[in-house]
């Protein structure tokens, strides 16, 4: 990969290209678990992980919070003569830091790229200038965009929602944003297009046609798939699922009713799920659950790796770092068949008192670490079988007989309770008491993961 940032400004100055030194290494500038030509299961790590970072924390993350003002001082900012300029320096400052981190992904919001112009023509002239300087730096380093999306919740203008306001003239100005994304992403090769609906949903029913809002939701995703398809997009468009923040209630609370969702407004041949960890957290599940979900409803897509605090009901957007949560999230994948036109896209961010450059260096190379260790446990899972074998064994009783005639359909309501009567007078006291054995399930997956080598 080239480093583009020879013969640009450095705005990372001091900080080189980023290498595996092992896990003995104490350098903290250096991986210890991601290693990107291993081979794992017949592909490289880089392959399996196609990590990506979210341009917004990464490069527009300013450490200011509900309490306090900005804490992070960006070169980029500081350095430039005009609005535009900021951006122009920022998206070298970005692909600075891609390169030297070595990943080969990028994920970005129409305005983390450029401003808001004072139309929507101005916008979308704003966003081709960047985009522009976005293919060039693309070609220069060989970082393609794993997906891009729309920013529809910022602005005024959306507090009541976009494709799901009640004004008519918003859902418009929501669709030119859109439309000017998607030939963005259609320009730059990208691979996946994301609805994150911040604000689509209710904060109170009292004012809310809920049947109204979903039906517009719907079509609103109806047209930018027949644009996309219509001008060239060939890859995967995908639905965040989040159940809250910064309204009470979203209409894609999780994966299951965005699969509810998508069947029935007949979407669900175009659309995936992308699947953020602190996301899951907020709607009540566990990461894991969200991915099992994905990949047997057959939704799966993209993931937006990162952590929250269960102590704080509120998206936190930490880097991940627990390898036990990590081990199951790459089996899940793994077993889904792994990243297609998704992949791993950090959308976390460093804390409002970390103002060092090399900390978001660190918060990466760890997050990338602990996915990396995740993914030589999942692996190892999946080889040894014994997880697999316990599983099946504890369904055996469906893989043949009058259990398989009642999977496959072949058997009605009265010969299932004909065959409780003809089997006589159970034993209640064992009847359905064989042991589920999760603590010995607990203590194998943690065998995997403190082997990691």
């Amino acid at each position: 990969m080239a480093e583009y940032f020879v013969g640009h400004k450095e705005y990372f100055p001091g900080i080189g290209k980023i290498r595996y030194e092992g896990p003995k290494s104490d350098n903290p500038l250096a991986f210890k678990y991601y290693d990107p030509d291993r081979m794992v299961g017949g592909k490289t790590m880089r392959e399996h992980l196609r990590f990506a970072v979210a341009y917004w924390h990464s490069f527009g993350e300013d450490g200011s919070d509900p309490f306090g003002s900005a804490t992070h001082v960006h070169p980029w900012e500081s350095d430039a003569e005009t609005p535009m300029e900021a951006y122009e320096h920022k998206i070298d400052a970005a692909f600075e830091f891609f390169t030297k981190l070595g990943v080969d992904f990028y994920c970005f919001h129409d305005r983390d790229l450029a401003p808001e112009g004072a139309s929507p023509a101005q916008s979308e002239k704003n966003l081709a200038h960047m985009v522009a300087l976005a293919k060039e730096r693309q070609k220069a380093t060989g970082v393609r965009l794993l997906w891009a999306t729309s920013n529809l919740f910022k602005h005024p203008r959306y507090m009541n929602g976009a494709a799901t306001n009640p004004e008519f003239a918003v859902v418009a100005q929501a669709a030119a944003q859109v439309k000017a994304a998607i030939d963005a992403t259609i320009e730059l090769g990208g691979q996946g297009y994301v609805f994150w609906g911040g604000r689509e949903g209710y904060m109170t029913l009292l004012n809310t046609d809920l049947k109204r809002e979903k039906a517009h939701l719907a079509r609103f995703l109806i047209m930018a798939r027949d644009y996309g398809r219509a001008h060239g997009f060939k890859g995967m468009f995908y639905i965040e699922p989040k159940p809250m923040e910064p309204t009470k209630h979203q209409y894609d609370f999780d994966v299951e009713t965005v699969a509810g969702f998508l069947r029935a407004y007949g979407l669900e041949k175009d659309f995936r799920v992308n699947i953020e960890a602190n996301h899951a957290e907020l709607a009540g599940h566990d990461f894991h659950h969200e991915l099992e979900t994905a990949a047997a409803l057959g939704i799966f897509g993209s993931v937006d790796a990162n952590r929250g605090d269960p102590r704080n009901g509120w998206d936190t957007d930490q880097f991940p770092i627990n390898v036990y949560d990590t081990t199951l999230a790459m089996l899940a994948i793994l077993r889904a068949g792994g990243f297609t036109t998704g992949g791993l896209n950090f959308d976390a961010k460093i804390r409002r008192n970390s103002v060092d450059p090399a900390d978001l260096f660190e918060a990466h190379i760890g997050g990338m670490d602990a996915f990396a260790a995740g993914l030589l446990a999942a692996q190892r899972i999946i080889e040894d079988g014994k997880l697999a074998a316990f599983v099946r064994q504890r369904y055996a009783s469906f893989d043949a007989g009058d259990g398989k005639r009642f999977e496959e359909g072949r058997m009605s309501l009265e010969e299932l309770a004909a065959l409780a009567s003809a089997s006589g007078a159970p034993d209640v006291a064992s009847l359905g008491r064989t042991s589920g054995k999760q603590e010995y399930l607990e203590n194998l997956i943690m065998q995997y993961v403190l082997g990691v080598e």
